[in-house]
């Protein structure tokens, strides 16, 4: 069977995972299976018969030997590692009886993905004050233009950390 390679361009932030998950498992309904994916938000999928699988995304960054028994749990547990983008790993399932399996077996354990996100991005947080443009006095509207990116990427780094706080303070309060 002759398959075709399609490219589709979607942006998802962190927190919208779930929209993600059920986005990849209509274009799989729809035929569109997923072969890889890659920054910013680049999808190829084949096409091929529409089938009925379930996805799921972890986040995780582990060292090489590490990643590898972590893939053969999934594995192990009837998941398909399809791929990685950026500390996201892309997890898939058949599910024809309509069950829609989980990765996680419990709210604690999601609520520790949008932790390690948030982690992440803390981390990064000193380094990209050390690259803010400052000393450029003299280089014209250029520094301007510098300083104007690097205030609408701080911007965009707070909305994601306070959209991820969110987001676990909402599944703290489903486990009440």
């Amino acid at each position: 069977m002759d398959t075709t390679h399609v490219v589709k361009h979607k942006w998802f932030w962190a927190w919208q995972d779930e929209k993600e998950e059920a986005w990849l498992g209509e274009m799989d309904r729809e035929g569109l299976h997923l072969e890889n994916v890659s920054l910013p938000g680049r999808y190829e999928f084949h096409q091929e018969e529409p089938a009925n699988y379930t996805y799921r995304l972890d986040y995780q960054s582990l060292r090489s030997k590490d990643k590898e028994s972590y893939l053969q749990l999934f594995e192990d547990a009837g998941w398909e590692h399809v791929g990685n983008m950026n500390g996201w790993v892309y997890f898939r399932i058949r599910s024809d009886d309509g069950d829609t399996p989980d990765i996680y077996s419990d709210k604690k354990s999601k609520i520790g993905k949008y932790e390690r996100i948030i982690t992440y991005l803390v981390i990064f947080l000193p380094i990209m004050l050390i690259l803010r443009p400052n000393g450029l006095e003299g280089a014209g509207p250029f520094v301007f233009i510098l300083e104007g990116l690097f205030a609408i990427l701080m911007l965009l780094y707070v909305y994601a950390i306070l959209n991820l706080m969110r987001r676990i303070g909402q599944l703290k309060g489903e486990n009440s």
